[in-house]
């Protein structure tokens, strides 16, 4: 006698009650394993961004927005900073390294960054094709954009104004493609990043353009001592956007209070901001984990309803297979079958609609943000949804079949 086979006939018997079952188990499974996976990467995404940056140094407003801006590049920046103030501030003994990052344009939503060297150096990024930029205009481009956009080494192009496509292209000025970086799996594969002076001397050639159109043409010397004097006022305030800090030691993180309370500058602590935002997703990952769990109970439930019916509906049949030689253990390891059977449908089928979940998710935050969840493995934790699942589709088949125990073989024959 085949205990799966009959298992698996009695499932197609009652079908309505057995996709009632599986469709409950499958949902709370796959939120679940949904949840996991997104935390998983996000959670790593944002531990491995923020890595050696202990502190964000920029305009006053929200430290979450500077920090996102300014380390993870997801939102818009708070405001400039002058830049003599900044490195003023960055003096400090207790600052080992100050990273000036220069924000404002866009290439086709890839945003252009302005920065040195060491920002390279800190994400551990190396050039695959070309060379580090040196020169203003000289630009070296993330793998994402290189993908993305087509761009090859000695190609040249226009930013946009703002951080999307839609703004004004700055037509007059280009930037040079000099190198391609190899992939670091960092925020550095999704930028254009370009020295900072490059990013003052694209928006000073548009200022200046400006005053040209708006003041017309007038005597020629008076407008090379306007000039003059207009780039002078442009060196003495210069200004970025924000600095990436990282301390000699613990007790750098001292120098954030003073500088909020004394300047006109904002000191931000990724690692506080990055774990308060994780506090407040948690709130609601947690209240549809337990939404999951309960729609999970629910399922089994809907099992011992389905399997306590028909054990109803079917007593004369299993009476006749006791009559004909099946043993009550027999019996009892069928009914358990079809809730094990259940279970693993629910099992499977959600993990099956996580994936197809988290590879819809992982299509919208490529195009909108360029970052990618596309880490499909299954987790441990998910073998424990698993276990969990066989216990309740087990428990909740096992009710019901214990019936088989208490059955009068002879009385129910002759009630039938």
């Amino acid at each position: 006698m085949n205990l799966f086979k009959i298992s698996w006939s009695n499932l197609r018997d009652k079908p309505l009650s057995s996709f009632l079952s599986g469709l409950l188990m499958t949902l709370g499974i796959a939120i679940i394993s949904l949840l996991l996976l997104l935390n998983k990467q996000l959670d790593e995404q944002f531990r491995k961004n923020i890595r050696g940056i202990d502190m964000v140094l920029g305009a006053k407003g929200s430290p979450l927005q500077l920090i996102l801006s300014s380390i993870y590049q997801i939102d818009s920046p708070v405001g400039n900073i002058p830049l003599a103030e900044a490195e003023r501030l960055t003096r400090n003994p207790m600052i080992k390294t100050a990273i000036p990052l220069a924000l404002g344009d866009n290439y086709r939503s890839f945003r252009i960054v302005g920065t040195d060297k060491k920002y390279l150096d800190h994400f551990e990024v190396t050039v695959a094709q070309g060379k580090v930029f040196g020169a203003d205009l000289e630009c070296v481009i993330g793998v994402k954009v290189a993908q993305a956009t087509g761009l090859k080494l000695g190609d040249q192009f226009a930013g946009s104004h703002g951080l999307d496509a839609e703004g004004e292209v700055h037509d007059n000025v280009k930037y040079k493609v000099v190198g391609i970086l190899n992939p670091s799996n960092s925020v550095a594969d999704q930028l254009i990043l370009t020295p900072v002076s490059s990013v003052w001397a694209i928006h000073e050639h548009e200022e200046h353009e400006g005053e040209e159109h708006s003041e017309g043409a007038v005597e020629e010397e008076h407008d090379h001592e306007g000039e003059a004097h207009e780039n002078h006022g442009h060196e003495e305030e210069r200004e970025i956007t924000s600095m990436l800090i990282k301390f000699r030691n613990p007790l750098g993180m001292m120098l954030a209070r003073g500088i909020n309370a004394n300047s006109k500058l904002q000191a931000a602590m990724p690692q506080i901001e990055v774990n308060r935002l994780f506090e407040l997703l948690g709130v609601g990952v947690e209240t549809l984990q337990y939404l999951a769990l309960a729609i999970i109970l629910v399922a089994g439930i809907s099992v011992f309803v389905s399997l306590y019916n028909s054990l109803k509906e079917r007593r004369y049949e299993m009476a006749l297979m006791l009559s004909m030689g099946a043993t009550r253990a027999q019996l009892f390891l069928m009914l358990l079958l079809e809730g094990l059977v259940l279970a693993l449908i629910g099992f499977i089928a959600g993990l099956l609609i996580s994936r197809l979940s988290l590879w819809a998710i992982s299509g919208y935050v490529q195009g909108s943000y360029h970052y990618n969840l596309d880490n499909f493995g299954i987790l441990t934790e998910e073998w424990y949804i698993l276990g969990a699942a066989i216990v309740i589709g087990l428990v909740a088949a096992a009710l019901p079949a214990l019936g088989v125990y208490r059955m009068n073989i002879s009385r129910t024959l002759a009630e039938e």
